[in-house]
């Protein structure tokens, strides 16, 4: 199966010639077009530039979520976000420990 390329409004597309759809592509053959595309991408552009607005928007949620009302003082409701990010990560680390100690006993 040969690809081609056509330009879109925002990047390029790859699509399989000869009628076939995506979905008759190997896993192989997915996985090295993802590779190419997030290459081309991050090649592009700079890569702290494309997730920041999701950073700032998941960070803002924090703060959404200690202050609801916008009640706070600024740096009251930044120290609060912050605590709350903390909690939120070693919340994460602590379910990665449980997984990873469930695993190790079941055996590989």
């Amino acid at each position: 199966m040969s690809w081609w390329v056509y330009p879109c409004i925002n990047d390029v597309y790859w699509r399989p010639r000869g009628g076939d759809t995506v979905a008759a592509t190997t896993h192989a053959q997915r996985v090295l077009l993802g590779r190419l595309g997030a290459y081309t991408l991050h090649s592009r552009y700079d890569s702290a530039e494309l997730v920041r607005p999701a950073r700032e928007a998941f960070w803002s949620k924090f703060e959404r979520d200690v202050d609801p009302e916008g009640l706070l003082d600024p740096v009251e409701r930044a120290r609060r976000a912050d605590m709350a990010r903390k909690a939120y990560f070693t919340r994460l680390a602590l379910k990665s420990a449980q997984a990873r100690a469930k695993k190790a006993r079941r055996g590989p």
